[in-house]
């Protein structure tokens, strides 16, 4: 059996209806008891991460600010996952697809909000002085001794998946983008992702969360820029998007000509699992950053670390989305829409690439390849951060020099690996992390509930007496 058809039955049973119950349940549940606060309280959410840090923050314990952490958390989330995983999750599963990639970021707010909150509640110092957290620690501190076993797992899981969905998948989305659009060998792709990340990795936290703030805002800016002026030029034609994307969630594609269709399961199952890629919600990538930021209540990082949920699928993915539907890229019949044919051996981000190009000309397929190139780089670049804080958690502080060479190593790995293999790689990882994470998630409801309820009983409530009152506050 080679490596790409074992790597598809594990993915089978991994993300089969136990691991979709598992994560679909996570997110309800934790929206029940937290009485949608990912709705009521996103606007707040935003004001505090974007907004101007407060004194109480800035005296805080920490080693970032909201913004900062933000950055770095979304810039190891908003990549590849938004052009190339929407790209292969309309292939393989349709226009479905989207609505359930909505569901998982709409549902995933709540869990990534309850990430972040223990991330901050549960942190401790390194042997460096900074801050460590993630769920590894939130298991062993707020579960207790008994269940290390599960924050052991997760660590171990985390390091590993960092190798794949934060790093060779990204270099090689970047290395298939690079040779379509600039005719850039693979292997001259790798020695040069490899020379730029070990510049990068190397600085530590600060090093990267610096970078990250410096290029996100670019980055998003170009591609999503790129992707409203398609919808503008095609505004006739986004509602029919829409009506695609609802009528396929819960109908088969039929077959036509070479098309062979796609059946329900088949968009549920890849929605979610790009979905999960695309936002990280329920992976426990949240916690692992969120515990670096100065805040005086673990509630108002949790709050911050929400809203890039909501960007990276509500916002990215669904531009991403609705340009394939609407150019007809995600068939190679030329889709239900457009009906204009094109060339099946195009996948993922050289996909989206072509459907740009189709509208804007060159200029489009350049938005996209440079958006894949710097959302990928500094998705490598973020996740890194990721794969550090569990390899630590498993062998100290001492390991961590070997780790950055692994980690360099594989990024140039990837730049020449099968990109089925890759994805299939990276979907395990996905669900073998996520699977401990949302386990502890449940087992400490109740302190993301007490938690929240004392923020917006006292720090809350207190800002908004101020307001009222026509103080000027620090909330």
């Amino acid at each position: 059996m080679d490596v790409l058809k074992m790597l598809e039955q594990i993915n089978g049973v991994l993300w089969g209806p136990p691991s979709l119950i598992l994560l679909f349940g996570t997110g309800l549940f934790l929206t029940i008891v937290l009485r949608g606060l990912q709705f009521r309280r996103l606007l707040y959410a935003f004001k505090i991460g974007f907004g101007k840090e407060d004194s109480k923050d800035a005296a805080a314990e920490g080693d970032v600010s909201h913004f900062k952490a933000l950055m770095t958390a979304l810039a190891a989330t908003i990549g590849n996952g938004n052009i190339a995983g929407v790209a292969t999750a309309i292939t393989l599963g349709g226009p479905g697809a989207i609505f359930w990639m909505w569901i998982v970021g709409l549902l995933g707010m709540a869990t990534k909000y309850a990430e972040a909150l223990l991330a901050v509640k549960y942190r401790v110092k390194n042997a460096k002085g900074e801050y460590s957290s993630g769920p590894m620690y939130y298991i062993e501190r707020g579960l207790g001794q008994k269940f290390k076993w599960l924050a052991i797992a997760f660590a171990f899981f985390g390091a590993f998946a960092a190798l794949g969905i934060g790093n060779s998948v990204q270099s090689n989305t970047i290395a298939d983008v690079t040779k379509n659009s600039f005719s850039m060998p693979h292997w001259l792709t790798g020695v040069l992702l490899v020379a730029l990340v070990s510049v990068i990795v190397f600085g530590g936290i600060q090093r990267i969360s610096t970078v990250a703030s410096f290029f996100v805002p670019i980055m998003a800016f170009l591609y999503m820029g790129g992707a409203t002026l398609i919808l503008i030029l095609n505004y006739d034609m986004i509602l029919p998007a829409f009506g695609l994307i609802f009528y396929y969630a819960f109908n088969p594609v039929a077959a036509a000509g070479g098309f062979l269709g796609i059946v329900v399961s088949e968009a549920i199952r890849n929605g979610v699992a790009r979905g999960i890629f695309s936002n990280e919600a329920g992976l426990g990538t949240a916690a692992l950053i969120a515990g670096n930021a100065r805040a005086d209540h673990p509630v108002k990082q949790a709050l911050v670390a929400m809203t890039g949920t909501f960007i990276v699928t509500i916002i990215v993915c669904t531009m991403t989305g609705l340009t394939l539907l609407i150019t007809g890229f995600w068939d190679p019949s030329g889709g239900l829409l457009s009906g204009v044919p094109h060339d099946a051996t195009l996948e993922g981000g050289a996909l989206t690439s072509a459907a740009f190009g189709s509208v804007l000309g060159i200029v489009g397929e350049y938005i996209v390849s440079f958006s894949v190139i710097f959302f990928g780089f500094s998705t490598i670049v973020g996740w890194y951060v990721y794969g550090e804080k569990c390899f630590e958690y498993l062998v100290g502080s001492k390991g961590i020099a070997s780790y950055r060479l692994v980690y360099i190593a594989a990024c140039g790995i990837g730049t020449v690996a099968n990109l089925s293999t890759v994805w299939a790689f990276a979907d395990m990882a996905n669900a073998l992390m996520m699977i401990p994470n949302l386990i502890g998630l449940l087992l400490l409801w109740k302190v993301i509930v007490n938690e929240t309820n004392d923020y917006f009983t006292n720090f809350y409530r207190e800002a908004e007496l101020t307001r009222s009152a026509g103080k000027p506050i620090n909330q």
